[in-house]
């Protein structure tokens, strides 16, 4: 028993926001609760799980739409991302006007996290892993047991984030990738911000941008 996930899409952007449960203490974490606080919390009920916290790879609106509301309502700590996102936390009011999203109220989070930082979910452990480009502040989280990474918009079934927003960078995105990710091996599965799941295997050979050659 460990790690399980679920991924569970949410708004009109179809965003990947996942529930992952320790299943030995059948606690839980939601990751970058995008929106349609209603369908997140239908699963965490269909799953009967006990949610510890609410984890976040960067600042973009439709990853962090849910969060405060979802905080206050259930009480749970918010942990991520780096602060280097702290002025996409900061800016939510007008990525709402720009993106046409629904309410959502500016949020600090109770831990802001860093490289080589642990978090955990019941007696499960996931490493910090930071990775800018995407946005400055993105992280990625690690499970090294089970070799899953929950990416964020760092990197897509072959593709990558874009980099044309405020502080992103093509450039440092691709070292991110190749000197951040790769080395924690081939075998890793990963879960995108956005579509289908995939593994780095997979992508160091097919991932147009970041195919190791």
């Amino acid at each position: 028993m460990s790690l399980k996930f679920i991924i569970i899409p949410v708004t009109s952007y179809q965003q990947n926001c996942t529930l992952l449960i320790c299943e030995e203490t059948n606690k839980a974490a939601i990751v970058d609760p995008g929106g349609d606080i209603d369908v997140i919390l239908n699963t965490v009920e269909t799953e009967a799980v006990i949610l510890e916290s609410i984890l976040v790879t960067h600042g973009h609106l439709d990853h962090v739409g849910a969060v405060a509301e979802l905080a206050k309502k259930l009480s749970l700590p918010i942990e991520g991302p780096q602060q280097e996102d702290k002025f996409w936390l900061d800016s939510i009011p007008s990525q709402i006007q720009t993106f046409g999203f629904p309410d959502s109220e500016i949020f600090t989070p109770n831990r802001w996290l860093n490289e080589g930082d642990i978090v955990t979910i019941g007696n499960q452990e996931l490493k910090v892993i930071h990775c800018p480009g995407h946005t400055p502040g993105h992280i990625v989280f690690f499970h090294q047991a089970s070799k899953l990474a929950l990416v964020g918009d760092v990197l897509f079934k072959e593709s990558i984030g874009r980099t044309d927003f405020p502080k992103g960078n093509f450039d440092t995105l691709i070292n991110s990738i190749k000197n951040n990710l790769w080395p924690l091996g081939k075998e890793v599965k990963f879960i995108p911000g956005h579509g289908p799941m995939s593994t780095f295997a997979h992508e160091m050979k097919f991932n147009p941008y970041v195919s190791i050659k």
